[in-house]
């Protein structure tokens, strides 16, 4: 019997597990340790390369905090319309730079810098 190779729903899930990993700060390598894997596999759940197994993402589910329905949340059947913050959000947690950007912008003071760092990204995303 062949195995069955990664579909849509299980980017998803990927996709929802890198989401609740980096909403608490938590690195791949510190997932992968909770879950006795190495960070390497945490990397191929998130891509959606790799399955995960139902006992692995129950596991996954109490070590994040969220209860299994979470990773099932937004499926392709129930998506939000095209444009809507959270579609756009969890595509921008897919980019490797992303949890870069995340990190440094948590480090900012509240306020202007914030807001400098906000404009500047407008003003480069718009080609001036």
């Amino acid at each position: 019997m062949q195995k069955k190779s990664p579909g849509p729903i299980d980017r998803h899930i990927g996709e929802r597990l890198r989401l609740r990993r980096i909403s608490l700060g938590m690195s791949q390598e510190k997932l992968g340790e909770a879950l006795g894997l190495t960070f390497q596999q945490i990397q191929k759940y998130e891509k959606g390369a790799n399955r995960i197994g139902a006992s692995r993402l129950l596991a996954a589910a109490q070590v994040l905090g969220v209860g299994i329905e979470f990773f099932f949340d937004g499926l392709p059947d129930l998506e939000a319309p095209a444009g809507s913050g959270e579609r756009i959000v969890n595509a921008f947690l897919l980019i490797p730079e992303s949890e870069r950007l995340v990190r440094g912008f948590m480090r900012l003071p509240d306020g202007e810098a914030r807001r400098r760092v906000a404009d500047l990204v407008d003003w480069l995303a718009s080609g001036r």
